[in-house]
């Protein structure tokens, strides 16, 4: 992957780097932290990557290492180095209990989070509220870098969707933010009627399910909307789609894809859009 590693400099007395464009990218799994990395890099930052340990990707080759329950040394690194400003990015999974083992740091902020958490938005935000509290100014990545998302609303792709399609696609969207409004979740899947709802077990999960239900199913119909949660903090857990999606979407035999423009991540767009046409999805962005 070739990387635009230019460093950013200000000219006052000397060259040294402009600390107001310095950023850490906080890197989980998968190919998110890459594409993050690079666009940002593209908009003139200056990225240090933080890799959180036994998720990130060792080809992202990250400045420095950390586990999720040693975030104390991290963030003594990130100030000693003088980066105030956070991005987090990438999947976790299920971490090895000694990554969990927490410094007093970690302790403190965990403490914190769960006085404060009353679903899994409440979480997201009492955590930056944690770091904002410890000096770091958490940033939304797709904010700095609006390539990483659809940012005009409209269809995207070669194939569009049809009279009945948009019946699906007001459906999904309007059941999308019940389901949001109650933090249950932010992907639905409607064939006229409501075939599926994310809950715990996560989008992957629920498509797997739906493309197993529609096993035997020979037409295309139907819509997988992911859109953002109603006052949903899109610092963290960011909404994402990707290549994985659009072939899910296809094996489950749906017609098409639905997300918000400007708050949705699209992992890789140019793939995604060559993805969808080449398996006949279409691909809507709305601003809703």
């Amino acid at each position: 992957m070739q990387l635009d590693s230019s460093p950013i400099y200000a000219y006052h007395g000397g060259m040294k780097k402009n600390a107001d464009k310095k950023i850490a990218l906080v890197a989980g799994a998968l190919d998110l932290p890459f594409h993050t990395r690079d666009a940002l890099r593209r908009a003139g930052w200056d990225v240090y990557v933080v890799g959180l340990k036994n998720f990130y990707d060792p080809r992202l080759n990250p400045d420095f290492v950390v586990r999720l329950g040693g975030c104390g040394r991290g963030a003594r690194e990130l100030k000693r180095r003088g980066i105030r400003k956070l991005v987090f990015v990438g999947a976790l999974g299920h971490p090895n209990f000694s990554d969990l083992r927490p410094d007093w740091w970690t302790l403190t902020a965990l403490i914190s989070i769960l006085r404060h958490q009353r679903g899994y938005d409440s979480m997201a935000v009492a955590l930056n509220k944690v770091l904002e509290k410890r000096g770091f100014e958490i940033m939304a990545a797709q904010d700095l870098a609006p390539e990483l998302t659809f940012e005009v609303a409209g269809v995207q792709t070669k194939n569009k969707p049809g009279a009945r399609d948009q019946k699906d696609i007001d459906r999904a969207i309007d059941v999308s933010h019940t389901i949001g409004a109650a933090d249950i979740g932010a992907s639905v899947v409607v064939d006229k009627q409501v075939i599926a709802v994310e809950a715990a077990e996560g989008t992957a999960k629920m498509l797997e399910r739906v493309v197993d239900m529609r096993a035997t199913r020979r037409r295309k119909s139907g819509v997988f909307a992911k859109m953002t949660k109603p006052g949903q903090d899109l610092r963290i857990d960011i909404p994402a789609i990707g290549v994985d999606t659009v072939r899910a979407v296809a094996a489950a035999n749906l017609r098409g894809i639905v997300v918000n423009t400007r708050t949705c991540f699209v992992v890789d767009r140019a793939a995604v859009i060559r993805a969808a046409d080449a398996a006949g999805i279409f691909i809507v962005a709305v601003d809703e």
